[in-house]
């Protein structure tokens, strides 16, 4: 690589050239994109242009998000492995078929970098970065793995040998890399969207008409993701009449179980019913949402821990059983061991989230504290930090790793 190709973000004459790879759900998708949206505008301060494609599975997730970002798009195979505790069992006819994928993969994204010669490639993890990843390095073009929970996923330990750079979330991630990466590994975190942490308490009040909110209680606020949890919209309804008289609830709870929880939180007494918004989906209002709440009832996806870490959030973490390599309950467990949330690994009861929430309802300083260490996990920086590695990346010939 010639000296013009080792400092590209400096170079008037050409745009930077990424490749992003990642996805299949969310916790892969969005880190990728907020450090997309980072890397432009940091290029732009110098006046420098980014050239971008991601490169994912068709008809997914992240071929959404690409075309509402206006970011080129292309597909390649790929292979899904499907776990079982018994490694014989992993020998299914699918895996078998599926594997078989991998290398079509490979050579459809060795074309693709080929045609793009990027200056770094970025993979976020999700099956399609396997591929994507063994073609860059194929290549020699620097790959940076960015890893997002506290242990790595699939695609993220086949990739870490070759890997140029990685980017963990986590000091505790360290001592769980391949040796021989270590010394590769630099601890980023999970890049988390700007605007969540720009929140304001008094324009979710304004935005979500709390006006029966009672402002000497805390508020806690509810969430099961997108689609909701029915497991959390359980627990929480079957603790409703308890939990309205400590505090406000702020219930997101999955557009398809609305009509349904209405329904069912319809004779709740009129002096309560103020305390409590039930709603499908938040959208725009979330980082004031965020920032009203007390306290935070959630599943523990590494985004939904990057976020309630960067903004400091007291939290019981209800982790989701079939998450892929129990991640959820190691991410909960994790912060449950530094006093930074109450971890509801066990099958939850209505009992045990009473029992997570009381201390914190009735203690403002134990809830001060709890906040106070999510806050030390946090890393609002993540993003720029990411773009940094990326940067430093660019500039190595590709060849270490």
């Amino acid at each position: 690589m010639s000296s013009h190709d080792a400092h590209p973000s400096t170079a008037p004459d050409r745009a930077f050239r990424l490749i992003v790879t990642g996805g299949g759900t969310g916790g892969h998708t969005y880190p990728a994109l907020t450090a997309v949206r980072a890397l432009t505008a940091r290029l732009a301060t110098a006046g420098d242009p980014l050239d971008v494609l991601w490169v994912g599975t068709a008809n997914s997730l992240e071929s959404r998000v690409a075309a509402a970002e206006g970011i080129r798009f292309a597909s390649v195979a790929t292979g899904k492995i499907r776990r079982a505790s018994n490694p014989l069992r992993m020998l299914s006819p699918a895996n078998v078929k599926d594997m078989g994928r991998v290398p079509l993969g490979v050579a459809q994204a060795r074309k693709l970098v080929n045609q793009h010669r990027p200056d770094v490639v970025l993979a976020t993890g999700g099956y399609v970065a396997v591929p994507v990843g063994l073609a860059t390095r194929l290549c020699k073009r620097p790959l940076v793995v960015h890893e997002q929970t506290v242990r790595l996923g699939l695609a993220n330990r086949t990739l870490a040998g070759r890997a140029t750079r990685i980017a963990v979330s986590s000091e505790s991630t360290l001592p769980l890399l391949p040796e021989q990466a270590r010394a590769r590994a630099v601890v980023t975190g999970n890049p988390v969207r700007p605007e969540v942490l720009t929140g304001r308490p008094d324009m979710a009040v304004a935005a979500m008409g709390l006006t029966g909110f009672a402002s000497h209680l805390p508020t806690v606020y509810v969430t099961g993701g997108a689609q909701g949890s029915q497991q959390i919209n359980t627990l929480v309804r079957e603790s409703l009449p308890w939990l309205l008289t400590q505090a406000n609830v702020i219930h997101q709870c999955g557009p398809a179980n609305v009509d349904e929880l209405r329904q069912q939180t319809a004779v709740l007494p009129s002096e309560l019913a103020g305390r409590f918004l039930l709603t499908g989906y938040v959208g725009a209002e979330l980082p004031d949402v965020l920032a009203l709440a007390d306290i935070v009832v959630s599943r523990s996806g590494a985004g939904t821990i990057a976020e309630l870490t960067a903004l400091g959030k007291a939290a019981v973490l209800v982790p989701l059983a079939t998450s892929a390599g129990n991640e959820q309950a190691h991410n909960a467990r994790h912060l449950q061991q530094a006093g930074a949330a109450v971890a509801l690994t066990d099958e939850p009861t209505p009992d045990t989230l009473r029992a997570a929430l009381t201390p914190l309802l009735t203690d403002p300083a134990r809830r001060t504290a709890m906040a106070a260490a999510a806050r030390t996990h946090g890393r609002p920086d993540a993003a720029e930090r990411l773009v940094d590695l990326l940067l430093e990346a660019s500039a190595s010939d590709g060849s270490d790793g």
